[in-house]
């Protein structure tokens, strides 16, 4: 088996490896000065302040790689006041647990999927919804747009502490399988598919012919290895990088869903920026985005000629009888004023 050849020239000087869990997440969060009078952030021995960002890729994927170079840039452009500390591979937890962490302030960003601001707000699910973006450019369009996300980003705020900054993309999600290609949602009977923890998941495998399984991204590749779940869906960069080629080599290209990353900051940490701070932190998340952007391209061309260089197969598939399975779903879901709403905006913006 070919080992993974995306570069790792970018891996950080900061990066706390080999604690896992939330035993893990306490000593690493020690270990970079977590316990500053109330285990909020590490003030670098009085230099600034350093932000934790909690993070479930590795360090050569494209968030990680534009994570880190936004922390690098923040830390430049505030003369030191601020800077970003990223923690990759799960290190700080499993995002529902940084999600909380980031919450009360013992983390101060996070990753999230948006699987898991809906748990909070409802609305998100519109965001999350099977045939909301045409295509990745689409998406960044949108997510960039305050006319239209400005006042969903801004829900968590009094509930639950938390500002949404904006949105990686996941890519386009297709479905892989351990048991064969897949070509019509038929194919997909009688399988068990990975999906995040989300009514609308769970309905989405349904609609794809699955049974859906919530599991932990983590935990993906041994369901596939040992049988409790039969396929799962992502995109190809994490198919790869996680080695979920290896245990189930058919992937094919269902693009059933364009996925959204969260990166989510403690609304108290945000509102402790100068307006100088806050600007360069502004402009220093646009440049990450465009930067995640076009590497998130050059990886997922690259992901899928390595992986079938290592024995994965790809496939198209019937995109009609996947689209006409999913078309149901935005009726059953969107039952809010302000969901209809948006996913009218959101829409309406695609022409």
């Amino acid at each position: 088996m070919a080992s993974s050849r995306f570069t790792a020239q970018h891996v950080t000087r900061r990066t706390l490896l080999g604690a896992t869990g939330l035993a893990g997440a306490a000593a690493a969060l020690a270990a970079c000065g977590g316990g500053n009078d109330g285990g909020g952030a590490s003030n670098g021995g009085g230099s600034g302040t350093m932000m934790r960002l909690a993070l479930n890729q590795t360090e050569t994927h494209p968030s990680y790689i534009a994570l880190d170079n936004f922390g690098t840039a923040l830390e430049e452009s505030t003369g030191g006041a601020w800077g970003i500390d990223v923690f990759p591979n799960e290190t700080l937890g499993a995002q529902q647990e940084t999600l909380q962490m980031a919450s009360n302030g013992s983390v101060e960003m996070s990753i999230v999927s948006g699987t898991q601001l809906e748990n909070l707000n409802p609305d998100f699910l519109t965001l999350n919804m099977p045939g909301a973006f045409d295509n990745i450019d689409k998406q960044m369009q949108i997510l960039q747009d305050p006319a239209i996300v400005g006042e969903l980003f801004a829900s968590l705020e009094e509930s639950q502490n938390i500002t949404v900054i904006g949105g990686f993309t996941q890519g386009e999600r297709s479905a892989y399988s351990t048991v064969g290609p897949i070509m019509t949602p038929a194919d997909l009977n009688g399988q068990k598919m990975r999906v995040q923890e989300s009514d609308l998941h769970l309905a989405m495998a349904a609609a794809l012919g699955a049974t859906g399984t919530p599991l932990a991204y983590g935990e993906v590749y041994t369901g596939l290895n040992s049988g409790v779940i039969d396929a799962a869906e992502n995109n190809e960069i994490s198919y790869f990088t996680q080695a979920h080629y290896e245990v189930a080599p058919y992937y094919s290209f269902t693009r059933h869903l364009v996925g959204t990353d969260y990166l989510i900051i403690n609304t108290e940490t945000l509102n402790s920026m100068s307006e100088e701070d806050r600007a360069a932190f502004d402009e220093g998340w646009a440049t990450a985005v465009q930067e995640h952007t076009g590497l998130w391209a050059e990886q997922t061309e690259q992901a899928v000629a390595d992986a079938e260089a290592d024995g994965a197969a790809f496939n198209e598939v019937d995109a009609d009888a996947f689209q006409e399975a999913l078309a149901a779903l935005p009726e059953e879901f969107l039952t809010e004023e302000s969901q209809t709403a948006l996913w009218d905006a959101i829409r309406g913006a695609q022409g």
